[in-house]
């Protein structure tokens, strides 16, 4: 999937959470996510530590996302919080990347599985019209 520049937004992860940060944190997202694959990059360079409640709402984050075929991408994690997510197995869920551009330049960026098969898919249409 293509993101353009304007479908994709880099959002500062709350440092510490409540309840009403929470709340308030995930209508932002969703207010961001109901726009047809739209892009998400999580900044998590102030995030030391992670509870359950912070792991909940990056779930959160993902699931409202993912409704409208868009992703999150996590990006400066701080080692404490790196931990946390892999031993929860949450990280797996996630790309993650060292900074926030190196984030933002994956969005714009076809992977390379839909490079082949678009090459393949060209490379079989242009047979077939040296047949006809």
């Amino acid at each position: 999937m293509i993101h353009n520049e304007s479908a994709v937004e880099v959002k500062e992860f709350p440092e510490t959470l409540n309840a009403k940060r929470a709340r308030l944190f995930l209508s932002e997202m969703k207010t961001f996510t109901n726009l047809e694959g739209s892009g998400v990059v999580l900044d998590f360079s102030k995030v030391h530590e992670m509870n359950r409640a912070a792991i909940l709402l990056l779930l959160c984050c993902l699931e409202e996302a993912m409704k409208n075929n868009g992703d999150v991408k996590l990006a400066a994690i701080p080692s404490g919080a790196m931990d946390i997510l892999k031993t929860t197995g949450v990280g797996r869920l996630f790309e993650t990347f060292d900074t926030n551009d190196d984030a933002l330049r994956s969005f714009r960026s076809l992977p390379l599985e839909m490079v082949l098969r678009k090459g393949v898919q060209d490379c079989s249409h242009q047979t077939s019209e040296k047949k006809a």
